[in-house]
């Protein structure tokens, strides 16, 4: 629905995950009868779950356990991990930092160059323990990793930043052609993040195997506030997913969409598939955990601006386990643990059996629904009132 602003201007309402409810179905699935695995450009995971590329979050041995799970994790090609022989050093460094210098740090520490010798090494001992791993670059580092991934054989190659546009000026450098990259990449290619309809149908247009919907709705991210740039993701994915829809339509070639942050609990991520998504991408969640890299610290995954803060450090860490988070039991009240659990059992609600089908799922939009009836769990703190 679009709306007039003054006099001359329309704007579309947006909606975020807090906006909306599912509706349940007419018939219900028993949990045991749900599949819920997903395919990306031919590798399957058992669980639709991806770890952001985010240095508080995937290291190599966190790489190791989430796919152990069924998941995959991301490897930040242009990381700390790729940069400092003893990375755990720098993590150190960042997570002691006082608040109000944390933002030069993280600054300080991404300045060190690229090794592609120590992204080799992350990646061999990921393949060593027989696990699947993804690496990520950014368009500026696009070759020099994709090289790394391709001669290691990593499952999925993740180009990406804020914003990445199929279509790029610049009078200062060559734009990176990314149709070009995709053709000559041995990987399965996943290109974001986007938030529009037709952004992810050019990056769609390039050969992609998936598109990463978001911009700014990670815990640690900034971007909203310092670019004022972003969408609410419900809207971000629904538009998303539609030109994924239309490209099958015209091309018989079904492109992933995969969520990308704003996704704290197992609702969150069923209403993610119910607008489309194939599979969702998760960091803040994931650092929480033991395994995770950041010692319960988490921070944007982009190399810091040398002028502008483009993320912060937050605080995520209640030392549960990586199989605890996805598989339960859940030991709190508030549906952050058990994510795979709680998503099966709203499909089952839902009366879908697998992903695409819960994609056919209906929803309400409802702003209200999260406080209708819970005065109770809000004046005592507990459950939704949190």
């Amino acid at each position: 629905m679009k709306e007039r602003i003054g006099r001359e201007r329309e704007w579309r309402s947006a909606y975020a995950f807090d906006d909306i409810s599912l509706v349940p179905s007419a018939v219900t699935i028993d949990p045991h009868d749900v599949d819920i695995s997903t395919e990306l450009g031919g590798l399957r995971l058992e669980v639709p779950f991806l770890a952001a590329a985010m240095d508080g979050v995937t290291d190599a041995g966190f790489a190791v356990a989430l796919s152990e799970l069924g998941a995959l994790a991301v490897l930040n090609g242009d990381g700390l991990a790729s940069r400092y022989e003893h990375p755990a050093e720098i993590v150190r460094r960042i997570a002691d930092a006082p608040r109000g210098s944390v933002v030069e740090v993280i600054r300080e520490a991404y300045r060190a160059p690229f090794r592609a010798e120590l992204l080799a090494e992350q990646i061999k001992s990921v393949k060593a323990k027989g696990a699947k791993v993804a690496v990520s670059a950014t368009p500026k580092s696009c070759r020099d990793i994709r090289r790394i991934a391709e001669e290691l054989s990593v499952e999925l190659f993740v180009i990406q930043a804020t914003v990445v546009t199929a279509r790029h000026r610049s009078s200062s450098t060559e734009p990176l052609d990314l149709a070009e990259v995709v053709r000559e990449t041995e990987l399965p290619t996943i290109i974001g993040n986007c938030v529009t309809y037709e952004a992810a149908l050019e990056l769609m247009q390039t050969g992609a195997q998936g598109v990463l919907v978001g911009v700014g709705p990670g815990a640690a991210c900034t971007t909203r506030r310092v670019l004022g740039i972003g969408v609410p993701q419900v809207t971000a994915i629904l538009d998303v997913a539609a030109a994924r829809d239309d490209f099958y339509e015209n091309t018989g070639r079904r492109v992933s969409v995969i969520a990308d942050g704003g996704m704290r609990c197992g609702g969150d991520i069923a209403k993610a598939v119910v607008c489309g998504a194939d599979a969702v991408m998760l960091g803040s969640p994931f650092a929480a955990t033991r395994e995770a890299a950041g010692r319960g610290y988490n921070w944007g995954m982009a190399t810091s601006d040398p002028n502008l803060p483009r993320g912060t450090r937050v605080k995520m860490g209640k030392g549960l386990s990586l199989r605890q988070l996805i598989f339960g039991p859940a030991a709190t009240d508030e549906g952050t643990e058990n994510l795979a659990g709680a998503l099966r059992l709203s499909m089952a609600v839902c009366g879908a059996t697998g992903i695409e089908q819960m994609q056919l799922a209906q929803a309400v939009i409802a702003p209200s629904i999260g406080a209708e009836g819970k005065r109770d769990q809000r004046e005592q703190g507990v459950g939704m009132g949190k």
